[in-house]
């Protein structure tokens, strides 16, 4: 497959182009049906009315989450705090830093950032287990750097959406990359 490069999508007047839909459409008829009918509702209600943390706390009301969980790099504390304020209007929230535990990133052999061996290490494993303690029914990622979002999304017993994607250089827009034509020429 390579949908990024049709020019018709088809799909989208009901083609089916892998001969899968019936498998697929099977796994749907489980207990994720609850969550694609949440989701569908919210697009078709909500369309270029609410904004993401909007259609997020409509989504988690009416999935009827209590315990929400923010896992969040710590260059982007002030931005988890303003979230959890917002947040704790409505749910029971948790949050945890990815320094959680402070392990240093010697204990491990990992490349440190400053060049000192003691530097902490980002601890993905260690926030999803924080999260998953605190039983969380849904956790939100805010700016964890890559591969770390993969360990914790792996890790969390909870579902998880991002709410914030880590991006140092393009003021974590990593569409940046794609609609700046400076950026784009450097990667292709």
């Amino acid at each position: 497959m390579k949908c990024a490069t049709c020019t018709n999508k088809e799909c989208t007047q009901g083609k089916d182009c892998t001969g899968k839909a019936e498998e697929i459409a099977a796994k749907y008829r489980s207990d994720i049906l609850e969550t694609a009918r949440t989701a569908s509702f919210i697009e078709a209600t909500y369309y270029m009315q609410k904004n993401r943390l909007e259609e997020l706390i409509e989504f988690a009301k009416m999935m009827n989450y209590k315990k929400i969980g923010i896992a969040f790099c710590i260059g982007l504390s002030a931005e988890a705090e303003t979230l959890q304020s917002v947040l704790e209007k409505h749910f029971e929230v948790y949050s945890v830093c990815c320094k959680v535990c402070g392990i240093p990133k010697g204990d491990f052999d990992l490349k440190p950032v400053s060049g000192n061996p003691q530097e902490v290490m980002c601890n993905p494993i260690g926030q999803a287990t924080v999260l998953n303690q605190a039983g969380t029914d849904l956790n939100l990622i805010v700016g964890l750097c890559i591969g770390h979002d993969i360990l914790f999304s792996s890790a969390s017993q909870a579902p998880v959406t991002t709410f914030v994607v880590k991006d140092r250089v393009l003021a974590h827009n990593p569409c940046g990359a794609i609609y700046s034509r400076y950026h784009l020429r450097k990667l292709i």
